[in-house]
């Protein structure tokens, strides 16, 4: 398999006062090409900060990361800024969708960033939005949308640059127990068809469906382990079974 990410000695220093505070240090981790891996850890353990080094919304106090052999942790601001737009897919926990605009419409916007000709954007949008299970509800706004439904709606924006990685922040921290389940299944599709997907997460259950779980403390990785992941697919068939 081929490397997708690579960080090497990464850290995240802050400086408060007189103290340092790390919030991440000595942080060396890969992600190959269609992994699928969990990030875990309690607040203020890191995770979060590796998030967004990882995801280009941040740079780090001192060592290297590589996306996709690119050196991104000696980029300028205008340069991640691509890497965000082409290569990054972010889902966040509240979905962080424009309530006046229809699904199509939000789903399109990175391509409207990217200045993709409106034609090319209608039909891209509408193709992933159909590929979450959303293509019936394209014209409705996130207000006529359930949780799960928004942030499908999410996930279809995240992908429709066609991104090498998805990063997903506590994406089920704001759904019911089933809806969950829901979102992991899709999660597990999407890596089933090759996309490197990362998502951080509180919830052991969700963490339980990936193929690899990282647990950072006090800014360091405390454990990296490889996970025979649940399937969320048959996971829903039980739920079926008892309704």
């Amino acid at each position: 398999m081929t490397k997708l990410l690579e960080t090497h000695h990464l850290v995240k220093e802050y400086v408060i006062g007189e103290n340092r505070v790390f919030a991440l240090n000595d942080v060396s981790i890969s992600i190959e090409e269609g992994e699928f891996v969990a990030i875990m850890g309690q607040s203020g353990s890191g995770k979060s900060t590796f998030m967004n080094l990882i995801g280009c919304l941040d740079v780090p106090t001192s060592g290297e990361y590589y996306l996709n052999a690119a050196k991104v942790s000696d980029m300028n601001g205008d340069e991640l800024a691509l890497i965000r737009n082409q290569q990054i897919g972010f889902v966040f926990q509240q979905f962080n969708l424009l309530p006046r605009t229809s699904a199509l419409e939000n789903v399109e916007l990175p391509l409207l960033y990217a200045g993709v000709p409106a034609e090319e954007r209608k039909a891209r949008a509408m193709a992933r939005l159909e590929e979450v299970g959303l293509g019936e509800r394209a014209h409705h706004t996130p207000a006529e949308l359930s949780g799960g439904q928004q942030q499908r709606v999410a996930i279809a924006r995240g992908l429709v640059n066609n991104p090498s990685l998805i990063l997903a922040d506590e994406p089920t921290g704001a759904l019911d127990s089933r809806t969950s389940i829901e979102i992991m299944a899709l999660l597990q599709n999407l890596s089933y068809k090759g996309m490197t997907i990362v998502i951080v997460t509180h919830e052991p259950e969700i963490a339980g469906f990936a193929d690899r779980i990282v647990i950072f403390r006090d800014g360091k990785v405390l454990s990296d382990l490889p996970n025979e992941p649940h399937s969320a697919e048959k996971e829903l068939e039980k739920l079926q079974g008892r309704t």
